[in-house]
């Protein structure tokens, strides 16, 4: 499957989830992350919608995933950080919460005029 693809896909499996179809949004997203397991946001979305499930363990593997392709990513950080809240390990989720607001804090370093848009 090309990038193109592997994107239509989780954009659609994202549609899909919205419109209440769950089976029908993990069905794709499976099909993305097997195609392309180097498919950050397919395991991202993955990961989304599992907890949005409350499919905690099913989500911490999917966030898991996108960490080791994205380490340095905010979003898969502040994901990581609610599951770990809702599994009950506050520790790690607070370590997860921590590394999402330095990544935040570097971005704003890096983009000081989109962090003043944004107050």
């Amino acid at each position: 499957m090309t990038s193109e693809q592997i994107q239509s896909l989780v954009e659609e499996a994202t549609f899909d989830y919205t419109m209440g179809d769950h089976d029908a949004a993990l069905a794709k997203l499976a099909r993305a992350t097997t195609a392309a397991p180097a498919a950050f946001e397919a395991w991202h979305a993955l990961a989304e919608i599992n907890f949005s499930l409350r499919r905690f363990d099913a989500a911490l593997i999917a966030a898991d995933r996108a960490l080791a392709l994205r380490p340095d990513d905010l979003f898969i950080n502040t994901t990581l950080s609610r599951i770990w809240m809702e599994k009950g390990d506050k520790a790690t989720a607070e370590k997860y919460g921590a590394q999402a607001k330095i990544l935040s804090w570097k971005d704003q370093l890096k983009n000081p005029e989109a962090a003043k848009d944004g107050l």
